[in-house]
């Protein structure tokens, strides 16, 4: 996958953590989801973040805030932040809209839940050439958000495929001229009032309706989770605690 790369960095990395975490309610009724302690007293949030910044010293790093927006600004000094103050009623098309001045060169977009391990960080890093959405083919079974994909290229992602390659690992990475295609498709779906769509459905529309290309990288060897979960929330904490006993 190294044709996948360039060597300069200096990227965007928009994280969505607006939601409200209603999946793990009620243990996320006073604060986000990305807040939930994995270990040694750091959040989610705040290991994406510095794993980011252990492996790219240029990241230049957003985080979309909602529910309790102060408990995550509270965290970071030298972060910057983007409010989607309509968190409640809408869905992560919208807080990338409010992020969509941002997307003007090559950006990694995480789900706020996504936690990932270290070796993958060294790969999330990398400047993208191609547009390309990580998926884990092992997962072909009770996946969330899945994708088909025909050879290298992606057909399609949704939660409501009955088969499917594997599942959305919840990153995408984007080159500039995509960055400023998806802002201009984002800004034409709001337009006409779709608000309650995932961002991702709108690299969807562009596959179907444009011939976008949208590749993919497979992560089956790397260790990630979405958090939606207490399992899931058990193998965070199992990957936090395996890297810290090795450092």
């Amino acid at each position: 996958m190294e044709s996948f790369y360039g060597k300069e960095k200096n990227m965007n990395y928009i994280i969505l953590a607006a939601g409200m975490g209603t999946r793990l309610k009620p243990f996320t009724n006073n604060f986000p989801k990305c807040l939930i302690n994995i270990g040694n007293q750091e959040t989610i949030v705040e290991r994406c973040v510095r794993l980011i910044r252990k492996y790219d010293k240029t990241a230049d790093i957003t985080i979309v805030v909602g529910f309790k927006k102060e408990s995550i600004m509270g965290k970071f000094k030298d972060i910057n932040f983007v409010c989607n103050p309509f968190y409640e009623f809408t869905n992560s098309i919208v807080s990338l809209w409010f992020a969509r001045e941002l997307l003007n060169k090559e950006t990694v977009v995480i789900n706020g839940d996504i936690v990932f391990s270290e070796e993958l960080a060294k790969i999330i890093v990398k400047k993208p050439l191609k547009p390309h959405v990580y998926m884990d083919s092992s997962i072909k079974k009770d996946g969330d958000y899945n994708v088909q994909v025909d050879e290298e290229r992606v057909v399609v992602m949704s939660k409501e495929l009955e088969e499917y390659s594997g599942e959305y690992a919840g990153i995408t990475k984007i080159d500039k001229t995509t960055a400023m295609l998806l802002k201009k498709e984002i800004e034409d779906f709001i337009d006409k009032g779709y608000f309650k769509q995932w961002y991702e459905d709108v690299l969807v529309h562009m596959i179907l309706n444009y011939d976008f290309e949208l590749f993919f990288e497979d992560i089956t060897n790397y260790s990630w989770t979405e958090l939606d979960s207490i399992s899931q929330l058990l193998f965070t904490k199992k990957i936090h605690k395996m890297e810290q006993e090795h450092e």
